[in-house]
């Protein structure tokens, strides 16, 4: 499966969002201006550029933002699906959102040091930034955005944990929309401030053709092994999912070449579609870039990205581990071939044609890492990365290649910013009413300060939020609620607590009955959604225990004492090759394990891994005995593994 690494100029890079037509429609021109005018106010705000002769402030440069963008997503993003023109209720929505921000924009140092606000227009502002969630998010998430936003209003009326301070309507608009609480505070500082340049690097490498590079580079390093094009399509989407920090863009993006591939070559339908959705969704937190929500993490926590990008490594990659190790096992027991090699790329020529990203990606981790330039960075990193692609000529940034790379880049920001700025009103629903407070230790006291109901009532609530809005949300919400009280009950690893409860919230993009990563890829593949989503559930069974592993043992996310990665990690190694084995029927080295024997297999494994003395013991001495039985039960059998 060969591709050009290079975007041809007449192709318009962001294509998910088909509202805009082709590249040079009106509905494009005007996005691509609007996303230039934000870009530009927000370069000239992160850098200190004066403008009309000084520097903007916070809250200016927050509501022009706010505009430009709000205004993109109107022209970006549908009423409905299927919708491709761009009705005339859509255009008044975005002269709307534009001219009463700027109003704002212009009355923000009054909204500061006075307290100014207009109620009318925070309520249109209130009203269109929950379309855009909608738009953004669906019915689901506006239901959660909605709701708890307007949970001031009777958070007198409820009882226990839930009991809060309750606003009048009037009041909680203003908290809402103009204060700190709200859109003014720290939702609109990750989009606008922190991750705008990751955002912009990741519009700049993908036009540049990054994308089709680490579909080739996979191709090239994995697609003559037996079952290539699903070892191609978790290495890609891992790739990809840190690149563009969206689960849904990822699928549809890597998963129309890499699915197909999967069932060409003897994969199941249900099976690729699965492959895909936990490659996808496990790119999310992959580092180099990661997504939005590592972001959130950081200004959380109160850590730099470089912490949280560090932290994110091992547990991402015994991830991927697994679902590599599963996808191997099911092609050695149903005999599959590598792809025919006249129809991989070269790998030496995908290198000498694709190094730039390579080299660009090295940059960006060295000056996360070692320079310390913090969201500085990627816009270092931007301007490497547009010197380079003019040593090619199919990645140069010719005029018609850098309109679609703008285009690129405003439909990342313009859908990042559409989810998480109506997020403020969770946030300021729950810190202005007093409620997380009250929440954290209602949690303790029903755990009955047992730390592990404690854990188990967050792990319900996770998957509960999870399912019922995007996974930053519900991160956001346990972020401020769960993590103290885990925290206070367990005295457990900061940043292990806020990981566990970003892999917990995750899940129900695979997990039934939401799954909605897993029915998108179930779709794309032709398969039926809630099986794709059980199996999705199995292959990334990795993402269900990890987190309780690096819970108990903070030295999975590179926190405290590192000493115990000695031993700990070659169990828990060892214990996830056993535990695909029991779930494929396959074990790697030994060969074909009998279906009695899987239970027990996976048991074993889940007990070996347990970073625990007693459970690791127990869990060592059973895996032998089953690797021995296994082993010895197809040791006359030649070429089985």
């Amino acid at each position: 499966m060969k591709t050009d690494s290079a975007v041809p100029e007449k192709e318009a890079p962001g294509s998910e969002v088909t509202r805009l037509g082709a590249a040079y429609s009106w509905q494009s021109i005007a996005f691509v201006l609007l996303s230039v005018c934000g870009l530009v106010t927000g370069v000239t705000y992160i850098f200190g550029f004066t403008w009309a002769g000084r520097r903007l402030l916070e809250g200016e440069y927050y509501w022009i933002f706010i505009g430009f963008f709000a205004a993109a997503a109107f022209l970006a993003l549908p009423a409905r699906p299927g919708q491709v023109k761009v009705p005339l209720y859509d255009v008044v929505a975005a002269l709307l959102i534009l001219a009463a921000s700027f109003y704002f924009a212009h009355n923000a140092w009054e909204m500061v040091q006075a307290g100014w606000s207009n109620l009318y227009l925070g309520i249109l502002v209130w009203l269109l930034m929950m379309e855009l969630a909608r738009r953004s998010g669906g019915i689901p998430f506006l239901l959660v955005v909605f709701l708890i936003g307007l949970y001031p209003l009777v958070a007198d009326h409820f009882p226990g944990l839930f009991l809060g301070v309750p606003y009048q309507f009037g009041h909680m608009i203003e908290a809402h929309v103009f204060r700190a609480e709200g859109m003014m505070g720290i939702t609109t500082k990750i989009v606008a401030e922190i991750i705008l340049g990751f955002l912009v690097f990741a519009g700049i490498l993908l036009a540049t053709g990054a994308g089709n590079f680490f579909i080739d580079l996979a191709n090239a390093s994995f697609g003559r092994y037996r079952g290539g094009p699903a070892k191609v399509a978790v290495v890609a989407s891992a790739f990809m999912g840190s690149l563009s920090g969206s689960v849904f863009s990822n699928i549809a993006g890597t998963g129309s070449i890499t699915i197909p591939t999967m069932k060409r070559v003897g994969y199941p339908s249900h099976y690729a579609g699965a492959i895909e959705a936990c490659a996808s969704t496990g790119g999310v937190v992959m580092p180099p870039v990661m997504g939005a929500i590592a972001f959130v993490m950081a200004i959380t926590i109160g850590v730099d990205y470089a912490t949280i990008m560090i932290a994110a490594i091992l547990p991402s990659l015994l991830f991927y581990f697994g679902l590599i190790l599963q996808v191997d096992a099911y092609a050695a027991r149903t005999g599959m071939k590598g792809m025919p090699k006249e129809e991989l790329p070269s790998k030496r020529k995908v290198l000498m044609q694709g190094w730039p990203f390579l080299f660009v990606l090295a940059f960006l981790m060295w000056g996360l890492l070692y320079m310390r330039w913090e969201y500085y960075t990627p816009w270092y990193a931007c301007l490497l990365m547009i010197g380079l692609s003019f040593l090619r000529k199919e990645t140069r940034m010719t005029p018609a290649r850098l309109f679609g790379a703008l285009r690129q880049i405003g439909v990342l920001i313009t859908q990042t910013a559409a989810i998480i700025l109506p997020i403020a009103f969770v946030v300021s629903a729950l810190t202005i009413t007093g409620v997380t407070g009250a929440v954290t230790s209602g949690l303790v006291e029903l755990g009955g300060d047992n730390m592990f109901l404690v854990i188990f009532f967050g792990i319900v609530a996770c998957f509960i939020m999870g399912m019922a809005g995007l996974a930053i949300v519900a991160y956001i919400f346990l972020a401020v609620t769960l993590a103290p009280a885990i925290i206070e009950v367990g005295g457990l690893n900061t940043i292990a607590v806020h990981f566990f409860i970003v892999y917990y919230a995750m899940l129900s993009a695979i997990t039934p009955p939401v799954g909605a990563a897993a029915f998108l890829a179930g779709t794309i593949a032709g398969a039926r959604p809630m099986i794709t989503s059980i199996m999705a559930m199995r292959l990334g069974i990795v993402i269900y225990f990890i987190p309780l592993f690096f819970l108990f043992q903070p030295a999975l996310v590179l926190q405290g004492d590192l000493t115990p990665l000695v031993y700990v990690l070659p169990s828990i190694i060892a214990g996830i090759m056993l535990i695909s084995g029991g779930f494929e029927g396959y074990l790697i080295g030994v060969g074909p394990v009998k279906t009695w024997q899987r239970l027990p297999m996976i048991a074993a494994g889940f007990a070996f891994s347990f970073p625990g003395l007693m459970t690791t013991l127990i869990g060592g001495l059973a895996s032998a005995l089953l690797v021995a039985l296994v082993w010895n039960q197809n040791r006359l059998k030649p070429g089985m593994v």
